[in-house]
């Protein structure tokens, strides 16, 4: 993460800049810029948002988006994947997905770039367990583990190929293992 800006912005003065490619996050008066996503985590990230869709979407459950920034708490956040509960999405006046979500996902998940510190994802996961999100993964694809955040929970330490990982109780018929999330990255 690289900050790019040495003096404090409002959040509001924030949401006025343009986009930045990558894009950037506000936290604690600071633009930060995300990293570049690369090949493993672009792919993973992909995979997940398809998983995730393939399971939700069709029935109105649930709706997985990839990089969407969420402003909420003081922050606007982008998690690599946010999983918004039907009933949250927020939309326009026409009934289609709003361009902008002022709220809180309901299952964050963030892939850790090569080489990144995880404090900072790590902080991103625990604000949206403070103001409502019931769930949070942190993928590590380097090592091959996941800590998985359950609400008001001690966090979950995920390195077996057969250990099958939480998901929200909406989500419900989500089956996957850490295997299998880590298989999306083999050809």
């Amino acid at each position: 993460m690289v900050a790019t800006s040495t003096r404090h912005l409002s959040l509001e003065e924030f949401l006025k800049l343009p986009e930045t490619k990558p894009t950037s996050e506000y936290i604690n008066g600071e633009i930060i810029q995300k990293p570049m996503p690369q090949g493993r985590h672009s792919t993973m990230q992909g995979e997940l948002v398809t998983n995730v869709n393939n399971v939700v979407r069709r029935r109105k459950i649930a709706h997985a988006f990839p990089e969407l920034p969420c402003t909420f708490g003081g922050r606007s956040i982008v998690p690599d994947v946010t999983v918004f509960a039907w009933n949250r999405i927020p939309v326009d006046g026409n009934g289609n997905i709003a361009n902008v979500f002022n709220t809180y996902p309901d299952w964050t998940i963030e892939i850790l770039p090569p080489e990144q510190s995880a404090t900072k994802p790590t902080k991103n996961i625990l604000h949206c367990l403070n103001h409502g999100t019931s769930l949070g993964w942190l993928i590590n694809p380097e090592e091959s583990n996941i800590i998985v955040y359950p609400q008001n929970q001690q966090p979950i330490f995920l390195d077996q190929a057969e250990d099958i990982l939480p998901v929200p109780d909406f989500v419900g018929n989500l089956h996957l293992t850490v295997g299998e999330l880590f298989d999306f990255l083999k050809l």
